[in-house]
């Protein structure tokens, strides 16, 4: 029997996406676990392993292909002790040519809020996801499965090989792990944390109609990554109710901690940075007023068990989240070295998407780049983002006299059915204590 291979979603985000290239041709033998082909995604170029054993019959979409919707069948293959057929050429499908139904739901987006820290990267190859290795049934026969369904099943301890498949020849699919573990599917792929799916977008006018004679502009194309912020940023701001809390802090402690901090530090060549400092005050100020360590669901409000905080990273052409994990747990040097590394592969397209998928709060600085004071866009599911000004040089009055001291604007942005305003409060004022007595992060 001839299965299948469909154009996988190797990111939450993703609706389509541009075949690179082949690493197999008609009448190679494949094994679970090779890669077969390169993805380009909104987010990087990603390989694609085979996640069944046979023989390729056909390469449906030619490599260069761009525009290939998520779940259309791009090879085909015989399975194990099957004949291969006749290689039929290979063509590439119509971009407008209506795909297999897609799986029921899809993992929340990756982080992406509209404002991010400055440098850019070019585009390079990402490391594909872990594979998954395939469960069999009792009887010993391979257990169909799509790769995203393998990784929750194998998350939850689940066996595959109990789970009935609603897929493709029976295939095993998100959706039927899901209803495994007791859970109902999404009702739609893009929805994040069980949100109702977003209503069909108004008709925009066109540049002409609004006055903007035509030639007078050049217009660049929209990438996947780009077309994703606009789509999920336009979801947050108006599907989440959202307020700004703002504060403003006095560094000059916090400046001397890191002077003092990076000098110890310096043997071991670490370098400490304002926003490591910042993303560890966060991280404790989450473990003290967990409240706004949180997601919101129509079934309950998610209270996370650890602080992993999601850093805006800009990119060529758009911007990622890398999340430092269970933030709340490690020290500043730690902090520091994952920071850097992080954001480098991120620059370089080089991230693993559990490396940017998830987390529990984001943290948007702009003050290196002489922003005094802005605020983010909620990144969905999370309930806040913190948005990280310049510090400068300010009057301030102190005990009824005129003083100078290095101020830092931050913006707090919360998701009003999981933060309300005394819970960002008080986050806040631990938060101010914590920047303002650098010492209180390790008492």
């Amino acid at each position: 029997m001839s299965i299948e291979i469909l154009m996988p979603a190797l990111s939450p985000t993703m609706e389509e996406g541009s075949l690179a290239k082949w690493h197999v041709k008609p009448g190679d033998t494949v094994k679970a676990g090779d890669v077969i082909a390169e993805i380009e995604t909104d987010k990087a170029t990603m390989e694609v392993e085979a996640v069944d054993e046979g023989v390729i019959e056909a390469l449906l979409v030619d490599a260069g292909t761009e525009g290939v919707k998520v779940n259309t069948p791009i090879a085909r293959m015989a399975g194990e002790g099957d004949t291969p057929a006749p290689a039929p050429k290979a063509e590439a499908p119509k971009a407008e040519a209506p795909a297999p139904a897609p799986e029921a739901a899809r993992p929340p987006p990756p982080a992406a809020p509209v404002q991010a820290a400055g440098e850019t990267g070019a585009t390079t190859k990402a490391p594909a996801p872990a594979a998954v290795s395939a469960p069999t049934s009792a009887s010993g026969d391979r257990v169909m499965a799509s790769p995203l369904a393998r990784r929750l099943a194998q998350a939850a301890g689940l066996d595959l090989a109990t789970v009935k498949g609603s897929g493709p020849h029976g295939r095993v699919i998100k959706a039927d792990v899901d209803a495994a573990r007791g859970k109902a599917p999404s009702a739609a792929p893009i929805a994040a944390s069980g949100a109702a799916p977003a209503a069909a977008p108004r008709a925009h006018q066109s540049l002409a109609q609004m006055g903007i004679p035509d030639g007078s502009y050049d217009l660049v194309p929209l990438d996947g990554m780009r077309k994703t912020i606009a789509r999920r940023m336009t979801d947050s701001f108006r599907d989440i109710p959202h307020f700004p809390l703002t504060i403003d802090l006095e560094i000059d402690g916090l400046l001397a901690a890191r002077a003092k901090i990076n000098a110890m530090l310096e043997k071991d060549g670490v370098k400490v940075s304002v926003n490591d400092l910042v993303i560890k005050a966060v991280a404790v100020a989450l473990t003290r007023v967990p409240e706004a360590n949180a997601s919101y669901s129509p079934e309950g409000i998610a209270m996370h068990h650890h602080a992993d905080i999601a850093m805006a990273v800009a990119i060529d052409g758009g911007l990622i989240t890398p999340i430092i994990r269970k933030a709340d747990t490690k020290g500043l040097a730690q902090i520091a070295t994952e920071s850097k590394d992080l954001a480098g592969r991120a620059r370089d397209r080089k991230l693993k998407p559990e490396e940017f998928q998830g987390g529990t709060f984001s943290v948007s600085n702009l003050g290196m780049m002489g922003i005094k004071s802005f605020a983010s866009i909620i990144n969905e599911p999370q309930g806040c983002i913190l948005s990280v000004g310049a510090g400068e040089q300010r009057p301030v009055v102190k005990k009824g006299e005129l003083a100078i001291a290095t101020v830092m604007t931050v913006t707090l942005t919360c998701d009003h059915r999981v933060v309300d305003g005394a819970i960002g409060a008080r986050f806040l004022q631990v938060f101010r204590s914590l920047i303002e007595d650098p010492l209180t992060m390790i008492v």
